[in-house]
């Protein structure tokens, strides 16, 4: 027979828990899961009839967490957090030569920069694998805090983590977001207020991305409605391809417009106010001293000290199909 521990324990019930806790919502959670809501539920009551108690409980269709939830909660994050400073300190004696390191690449990042200096690093440090993933901002998250990449490269602040006391970060470069546009009585303005950018339809990142979400947040603040979006692309080089060929607006990060200008056939010009954002590495703390992942990181260091950021991307791009 199973002991409570092994009932409670047993299968993926603390990251169903876990899942249902952060979003309160049992279908968004299942959705996420991979797994059908009534799945989900039967998980919850399973484990609600171990310990005992209710972990959540209704007002009208709004969920929370129960005074048990919260204690389970706090349990299963102290759990995993055992668990990760375990793996971490063991990952820490191992040489900095050899072994994997996992990264998680942001979806809307150009990524030509990181690619080439990969490549670059392979050939000093041959018995290092890297692996390198295009990630959503909620599965760089997941990753994270399940302990399952070192690294992740990603825009920052992210208000969807509440709880950065587990987490520290590393710049690599400030960025800002341009208006790109197709209107010659606005192209010769050096900024460009939130009010002038409407008028014509937009292509942008899907609604759940962090330039969609950070766009959205500027226009509010500026008390002017959301650009119309008439379609929805993943990278930075799919939107482009598309104002290329459609004429209609749309918004990208400098970094990417500097380097890829003369592909993009539109004008480019900064909001008024800039809305601003940086680039960075994003880790679990003590992941930095874990030696591959220092090595690769001073490494990263010396690649952008030889040439800086743009540079490195202007050099190393893939030109857009015409």
């Amino acid at each position: 027979m199973k002991n409570k521990q092994e009932s409670i324990f047993s299968s993926k019930t603390l990251t169903y828990f876990l899942q249902l806790a952060e979003t309160m919502n049992y279908t968004q959670a299942a959705q996420l899961l991979g797994i059908t809501q009534p799945a989900l539920t039967q998980q919850i009551k399973k484990l609600e009839r171990t310990v005992g108690a209710p972990l959540f409980y209704s007002v009208g269709k709004k969920l929370h967490l129960s005074d048990a939830g919260r204690t389970m909660l706090s349990a299963t994050h102290q759990i995993y957090d055992v668990l990760n400073d375990a793996t971490d300190e063991i990952q820490q004696t191992t040489n900095a030569n050899t072994g994997v390191i996992k990264i998680g690449l942001l979806a809307s990042v150009e990524d030509s920069a990181f690619t080439h200096f990969i490549s670059e690093y392979y050939l000093h440090n041959p018995e290092v694998k890297v692996t390198f993933l295009n990630m959503t901002r909620h599965e760089i998250w997941e990753h994270l805090e399940n302990n399952e990449i070192d690294l992740a490269i990603m825009y920052l602040p992210d208000d969807t983590i509440k709880n950065w006391k587990p987490y520290e970060s590393r710049k690599i470069i400030d960025e800002q977001l341009l208006f790109l546009h197709h209107s010659d009585k606005l192209a010769t303005r050096k900024r460009v207020h939130f009010r002038d950018t409407i008028a014509s339809p937009w292509v942008t990142y899907p609604s759940s991305y962090f330039l969609s979400h950070i766009l959205k947040e500027a226009y509010k603040n500026q008390l002017v409605d959301a650009p119309h979006s008439v379609a929805e692309f993943t990278t930075p080089f799919q939107l482009t391809q598309f104002l290329n060929r459609t004429g209609v607006n749309s918004a990208l990060p400098n970094s990417f417009y500097q380097a890829h200008q003369e592909q993009i056939h539109a004008y480019a010009v900064a909001f008024e106010p800039a809305i601003q954002f940086e680039l960075a590495f994003v880790y679990r703390k003590g992941k930095d001293q874990i030696p591959r992942v220092a090595q690769f990181l001073e490494a990263f260091d010396a690649y952008l000290e030889e040439e800086d950021y743009l540079s490195r991307v202007a050099e190393n791009r893939v030109k857009l199909n015409e």
